[in-house]
């Protein structure tokens, strides 16, 4: 993996209003894009609380032409405020990508790297309306963050759908999976590429559900999804790292997840065109 930037949870404090800093989590992705014939900065929407203006960062890097129209993936950090691994790895990854762009040839890649701005801000699991905004989509939710991705998750149509967490009740990686049948054969060598750095959560229930090898097949209610009703379905995977773990492990264990689902479904894509 080639050199990248390094962005640390110190890098990403604000010590004088105590809270930490979206501006400096995304600097390193902005400057990017200024230099960048890849990768476009383009926020979505605004929103109001108590005065303060926010807006849900989104960067679209676009891959090497690869054939046919691109394949549209969405890649989703932040949903959590307390959760910045997801958020530094999401940094790492595109890092990657604008020094090897071979790896994203044929895609079209949508970033959320904070979905939950204001709970990043405050370090806070929920919104500063108190809301845990995994919980509220496609229930008629009010919450304005939910509103603008939602709209993303319609308008954009993805084929696939990536979230990014960690979990500070795991002492393992994991994954749910949804959606297309081919979901589980893009998150088992996910996991497996991954575990290199950090071990699989081998426990047979995880976060109350069923689970073989690190897998769970089954999820919470209101997650940030694909709408219900399209068709034909994305895939969806949701990678959890164990958060006790050291901080930049668990960085680059998503960003080696994050790059062997695009190598895996890219081989995926070229079978089925040759059926």
């Amino acid at each position: 993996m080639s050199t990248i930037e390094k962005p640390s949870a110190e890098s990403v404090s604000d010590n004088s209003s105590h809270r930490q800093s979206l501006v400096d989590a995304i600097a390193p992705l902005d400057r990017l894009a200024v230099g960048s014939a890849n990768l476009l900065a383009k926020p979505i929407g605004e929103f109001d609380h108590n005065g303060e203006r926010y807006v849900i960062p989104r960067y679209i890097h676009l891959g090497p032409r690869g054939g046919d129209a691109p394949t549209r993936i969405g890649i989703f950090a932040g949903i959590h405020g307390d959760e910045v691994e997801g958020v530094l790895a999401l940094v790492r990854f595109v890092q990657l990508l604008e020094s090897q762009p071979e790896l994203s040839a044929g895609y079209c890649l949508f970033l959320y790297p904070v979905c939950n701005p204001t709970g990043f801000e405050d370090k806070t699991r929920h919104s500063r309306d108190g809301l845990d905004l995994n919980r509220q989509f496609w229930v008629n939710s009010n919450a304005p963050e939910v509103r603008l991705l939602q709209s993303e998750l319609v308008s954009h149509a993805f084929d696939g759908i990536i979230s990014l967490h960690s979990d500070d009740t795991s002492d393992g990686l994991y994954g749910f999976v949804r959606g297309a049948t081919l979901t589980k054969h893009l998150l088992r060598p996910a996991l497996a590429a991954a575990s290199e750095l950090l071990p699989l959560n081998q426990n047979s229930t995880i976060d109350a559900f069923p689970a073989s090898e690190g897998v769970i097949h089954d999820c919470f209610p209101g997650i940030l999804s694909a709408p219900p009703k399209v068709r034909p379905k994305p895939f969806e995977i949701i990678l959890e790292t164990p958060r006790q773990a050291p901080q930049y492990l668990q960085e680059y264990a998503l960003v080696i997840a994050l790059r062997t689902i695009l190598l895996e479904y890219r081989k995926f894509i070229s079978y089925a065109a040759n059926l």
